[in-house]
């Protein structure tokens, strides 16, 4: 029965395959007439099936499954998003919702940790089933290799920004022995037969540095295949490019601290110019003048590198929509709203480096007056009721910070001045709002700037991660307020409260989360694998 159940749980891929199918996500591909039924067998028997076959891993992606029923947007229609910040100390969880993960109350069994482990691996197993699919379609002649390579590369880049997304939770960071800390199993087959199941039984979760190396990999494989551009604005953002690989690389490159890749792929992205404005002619990105054009344009846009899809018919939902969870449940004086599950920080909001003009406060976020929470809340998802907001995986305000963080290290400082001036001025209607030489420190500027330009977009873990035996970092997770400590009247521009939720140590175990008791269950392999302090 032990066996049966591993095979099972191994393959449940290709179930997904055909769910997805049935239930795309994007406005773009609902427009698709899908396929009630569509077994692996026949996915790659025409183009108009493969088509279908890629929008479904895009589904996976956007909406997933949670306890076995349709998702709540596991892994990237959100739930990336909201983890991310509720393991942050930035964002502050107000009622039950995100409590294990926001206070580290996760076990092998508790369903945030869990379900995000298992649809990443259900994304990365689709993923995998789409590239061995379009080979063989090439093979077959049933498409052409200029047809099949684009799909190919988007595969590759949902596969890597599922592996390295794995690694932000359930691994030691680059700066801490990469070569000896234990990384997470990179799954590079489809599981899609008992004999692949017995295949991915015996992978183990390798290093650190040999899945980093994997997914540069996958990274630059798929930068080879992706097209620049796509059709129209809103598959320019929702389906992958080469300037989402290229971007994507800044930010693996940037977790490794390998600066001059940083800047190496940043070139191709015109963070390298000197004069003028930020741009660049793979994919046309700048920065919009406004910065929230990205948000409330989510889907034509030239900021907006990748972000993944949603549509009112196949969203997050209730429990997993970005716009819920992180709205007002009154925004503006609105009836309909949010569910007032995740606020601000007012350490963050009165922070005195987040000024009082800043249009990120200003239009970006919201201080509630009534009801139950009357609290700062973001902004920037506003399609309240409908929860087609789209999730940003990635902006090109990001590429040019990451690439000033790398100019800073390499020691151009003008350079990364430039850069970090570029992403601050639209927002205080200054030009070199930093001035024209460097602050006293640089970095830690350029620190800062990424927790008000990145709020409620999940950046804040990955962050603190990458950092956490730096002298910029926490040496941990951050110390936080609770919601007992916040009232109306701490959001006045000055108040910083002593957080009452401790810093957990980086040598605690809690800094990582477990292996999924499903997955130790059904894997031998990774049960002699776990995390310590879980077993």
């Amino acid at each position: 029965m032990k066996i049966f159940k591993s095979r099972y749980y191994k393959v449940i891929g290709v179930a997904t395959l055909v769910i997805a199918l049935a239930s795309s996500c994007s406005k773009d591909f609902t427009e698709l007439d899908p396929l009630a039924a569509l077994s692996e067998s026949t996915a790659f028997t025409t183009p108009e099936n493969i088509e279908l076959a890629v929008n479904g891993m895009y589904w996976q992606a956007a909406v997933g499954q949670y306890e076995g029923s349709t998702g709540r947007g596991y892994p990237f229609g959100a739930a990336n998003t909201e983890q991310g910040d509720m393991r942050g100390e930035d964002m502050i969880n107000l009622q039950q919702f995100f409590l294990i993960t926001y206070q580290s109350q996760y076990t092998t069994t508790t369903a945030n940790n869990k379900n995000h482990w298992e649809q990443l691996y259900a994304l990365i197993n689709q993923c995998n089933v789409i590239i061995e699919g379009v080979e063989g379609a090439v093979d077959g002649n049933i498409l052409e290799a200029d047809v099949a390579n684009p799909y190919k590369g988007e595969a590759l880049l949902l596969r890597a920004l599922a592996h390295h997304e794995l690694l932000l939770h359930f691994c030691r960071p680059y700066a801490d022995s990469p070569t000896s800390n234990p990384g997470v199993p990179y799954r590079t087959l489809a599981t899609n037969s008992f004999e692949k199941v017995e295949q991915q039984l015996t992978l183990g979760r390798g290093t650190v540095a040999e899945a980093y190396a994997n997914l540069l990999a996958d990274l630059d494989e798929a930068e080879s295949l992706l097209p620049a551009t796509r059709s129209s604005a809103d598959l320019q953002i929702s389906r992958a490019t080469k300037g989402a690989a290229i971007a994507l690389k800044t930010r693996v490159k940037l977790h490794m601290a390998d600066y001059p890749g940083v800047i190496e792929e940043g070139q191709k992205l015109g963070a390298s110019l000197t004069s003028g404005t930020f741009s660049s002619s793979i994919g046309g990105y700048e920065l919009e003048a406004d910065p929230a054009t990205a948000f409330l344009s989510y889907d034509k846009n030239s900021e907006s590198i990748f972000s993944i899809a949603q549509s009112i018919n196949a969203n997050a939902g209730t429990n997993g929509a970005i716009t819920n969870m992180y709205g007002a449940a009154n925004p503006n004086g609105a009836s309909t709203g949010g569910r007032s599950l995740i606020a601000i920080s007012p350490n963050l909001y009165n922070a005195s480096f987040w000024l009082a003009n800043d249009l990120r406060k200003t239009e970006l976020t919201y201080k509630q007056t009534s009801g139950d929470y009357p609290f700062a809340f973001a902004n920037k998802y506003r399609r309240y009721g409908d929860n087609d907001d789209w999730n940003p995986i990635i902006r090109y305000a990001e590429v040019l910070l990451n690439v000033a963080e790398a100019y800073a290290y390499n020691g151009n400082d003008a350079q990364a001045l430039r850069l970090l001036n570029a992403v601050r001025d639209r927002s205080v209607g200054t030009a070199n709002s930093f001035g024209t030489t460097s602050p006293s420190d640089l970095k830690l500027a350029i620190y800062n700037e990424r927790r008000i330009e990145f709020v409620a977009e999940g950046k804040r873990w990955g962050d603190i991660h990458r950092l956490a035996l730096s002298s910029y970092g926490a040496n941990g997770i951050p110390a936080k307020v609770l919601p007992g400590q916040l009232t109306s009247a701490v959001y006045d521009g000055t108040t910083l409260l002593t957080p009452s939720q401790a810093v957990v140590a980086y040598s605690n175990y809690l800094f990582l989360w477990p292996i999924p008791q499903t997955e130790i269950d059904a894997n031998p392999t990774l049960r002699a694998e776990q995390n310590p302090g879980y077993n």
